[in-house]
Parts: C-alpha cells; structure tokens; sequence
C-alpha cells in the first residue's frame, strides 16, 4: 500500500490542474483556439500558475498531497473541500467542451452553418454554472460529501476524461486539415462521436488507465 507519494508524483499532477483551471473562462478559451494566445490569456495563464502553485506546496490539490487520502476504495470518509472544488471544475471542462462542440457541429452538419462562437458567448456559462452548482450540492462523481465510492466514481472521472481527451484532440486536428463544408461537417461530427463512443467502450471494459473494475476495500496501488 503506498502511503506517501514522491516529489515526482506530485509535481506530475500540477499541470492537470493547471489545464482544468485554464479552461475555466470558456469564452476566453475559444479566443485562444480562434485567435490565437492574447493578453487576456497570458494573465489568466499567470493568476492558474500562482494559484495552482501554492495550493500544490499545500498538499491541497488532488494528487500533489504528500501522502495519498484515500487508501481503501471503499472508505467512507469526507471528502476534503478543495478535493471538491477541483472535481467539480475539471467535470465542467470535461462536460462543457464536448457538449458545446457536439452543439456546434451537429449544428454545422443539419444548417450547414457554423455558430461556435455564439454558442460559447451565450451557452458556456449558465452550463458552466449548472454543472458548478452539481458538484457544490455533491451531485457529481468524486465530489460527494463522502469517498465512499470512490472505486466506482474514479472510473467514470478517467473515462470521461480520456473520451473526452481523444474526441477533442482528434477534432482539433480534422479542424486544422479538412476544408470547411457540409461534407466535412458530417466527417467531423461522426469523428467526434465515434471516438466518444469508442473511447467509452474502453473504458467501460478497464482498457484504459485508472478505469480498471476495483474490488470493494482494494488498497490504492499506483496505476
């Protein structure tokens, strides 16, 4: 059972976070993939490092603790505050993105026009805000009051994580290479998806990282 986790362990956690809080400010995010780094990006960049940074020397992020809070994936014990607080910020990136791109493509592909900039205008806050208050009223996995099913919740986090991750990434590129039309839109809406959905699957199977089944009162071992 590890009870400690080593410098390397916790300085590799940092930038996840780094990343989840970066893409708090959704609108200022699509800037960025639109236009470019700005200014506006550049100081929130700098107030997530500062912020991040402390709260890691603190042991008050998941994963940069010194030592691993939960031992037994069973174990009903609270559910530290900033455990809960950066649940619930990472299931807003992880939700909100997909669920306003899907928006923006199925969109793209049945009008044949393009509006993801209204979309994150107008949509990417009261989500924000809706998924914000779940994790604040312990509605979501991994942010309950309780760690109690930790065994189960980590699995769907990762997988949604990882699904996300590949769908998101495999889009960015078809947006980059493949010209803007109708076909395109209907090439990149069945990408997205299918690579939810197969990125899912894995997961539902334990193929991928952190989603394995886990055995109730199973110790935490590094995987």
């Amino acid at each position: 059972m590890r009870t400690r986790n080593t410098r390397i362990y916790r300085l590799a956690h940092w930038p996840i976070w780094i990343f989840v809080f970066f893409l708090a400010p959704g609108p200022l995010t699509f800037t960025l993939f639109a236009h470019g780094f700005s200014w506006g990006n550049s100081v929130w960049l700098g107030l997530v490092l500062a912020g991040t940074g402390v709260a890691a020397l603190r042991g008050r992020l998941p994963g940069a603790e010194p030592g691993p809070y939960i031992l037994r994936f069973d174990e009903d014990k609270p559910n530290p505050l900033y455990r809960r607080v950066c649940y619930s910020f990472a299931w807003t990136a992880v939700v909100s993105y997909a669920l306003l791109n899907l928006s923006g493509l199925l969109i793209a592909a049945v009008t044949g026009k393009w509006a993801m900039g209204q979309i994150y205008h107008y949509a990417y806050l009261p989500l924000a805000a809706v998924i914000l208050l779940l994790g604040a009223l312990g509605k979501l996995p991994r942010v309950e009051s309780s760690t109690k099913c930790e065994g189960t919740h980590r699995r769907y986090f990762y997988g949604s994580v990882w699904a996300v991750t590949v769908a998101q990434t495999l889009l960015l590129v078809l947006w980059k290479t493949l010209p803007i039309n109708g076909a395109t839109s209907w090439v990149k809406l069945g990408a997205f998806v299918g690579a939810l959905a197969l990125m899912g699957w894995f997961a539902y199977c334990g193929m991928l990282p952190r989603t394995r089944p886990i055995l109730p009162g199973e110790s935490l071992v590094a995987d």
